[in-house]
C-alpha cells in the first residue's frame, strides 16, 4: 500500500471509530451516573474504564441529557472550588435500563454478524 493510502486508510480509520464511540456515549455517561458525579470526575471514571470523552463533548451531552429530564444538577458550593453534580432521575435510570438491553441485543447481532465473516 502506497504511503499516501496508508495515511487515506488510516484518517478513514479513525474517522469510523469516532463515530463508533461516539454511539456509546450516551449509554456510557448514564451508566456512571446512579451516583452523583461532577463533570472532570466523571471524564476520569470513563477514562479509567476505557471510554475517551472529552470534556468539549461531555459537557455539553451532560446539558442535554439534563434538558431531556434523564440526569438531574446541584451544585455543590461547601469545598474550594463550585462543582456542578449529575445524578440519574427516575426516568434516566429506567432509561438506562431499557438502553442496557438494547444494548445487549444489539452486541447479541453484530458479535453474529462479524462471525459471519
Amino acid at each position: 500500500m502506497k504511503e499516501s493510502d496508508r495515511d487515506a486508510f488510516q484518517k478513514n480509520f479513525a474517522n469510523l471509530s469516532l463515530e463508533l464511540r461516539r454511539g456509546t456515549l450516551v449509554l456510557s455517561v448514564l451508566s456512571q451516573l446512579r451516583k452523583p458525579q461532577y463533570g472532570y470526575s466523571l471524564v476520569e471514571e470513563l477514562g479509567t474504564k476505557g471510554i475517551q470523552a472529552e470534556p468539549g463533548t461531555l459537557y455539553p451531552l451532560l446539558r442535554r441529557l439534563e434538558a431531556q429530564q434523564l440526569l438531574e444538577s446541584m451544585w455543590e458550593t461547601s469545598g474550594s472550588k463550585p462543582r456542578k453534580y449529575y445524578v440519574l432521575t427516575d426516568t434516566g435510570r429506567q432509561m438506562l435500563a431499557l438502553l442496557s438491553q438494547e444494548w445487549q441485543t444489539i452486541t447479541r447481532h453484530m458479535i453474529g454478524l462479524l462471525k459471519e465473516e
